[in-house]
């Protein structure tokens, strides 16, 4: 009977340790960040909002797969896994729970953009239309 508080403990612990670990897959960053990381080549840039927004205007480089698209995961698969990702959608949030989305698929390592295209223009940042 003393050993079950301990092997919850257990379990506990460990489920937790494999969250924090997928989390540690994505990583916020601020639009300065994404400037500077946009700046290497052959960087696989997704903009997941729908098409009606991406045409309005859209990071220069950005390809656009949307988040709410019925072949939203057949898209993302073409890409490559193995390296890293940076997504924006318009707030932050659906490209949230596209990050996390796609660490479920085996995508290693994904940068989400901080406030989204909403944040990256109203600090300047080059747009696309």
């Amino acid at each position: 009977m003393k050993k079950l508080p301990y092997l919850f403990l257990l379990l506990l612990i460990t489920f937790s340790g494999c969250k924090e670990a997928e989390s540690s897959k994505i990583t916020v960053i601020t639009p300065e960040e994404m400037q500077s990381f946009l700046e290497a080549d052959n960087v696989q840039l997704i903009d997941v909002r729908t098409q009606e927004e991406y045409n309005k205007g859209h990071i220069k480089g950005a390809q656009n797969i949307n988040f709410f698209s019925p072949t939203f995961f057949d898209d993302i698969n073409k890409l490559d896994k193995e390296k890293p990702v940076y997504l924006y959608c318009n707030s932050g949030k659906r490209s949230a729970n596209c990050a996390e989305k796609m660490i479920e698929i085996g995508f290693v390592k994904i940068y989400d953009l901080e406030g989204g295209f909403s944040k990256w223009k109203h600090e300047g940042s080059e747009v696309e239309k």
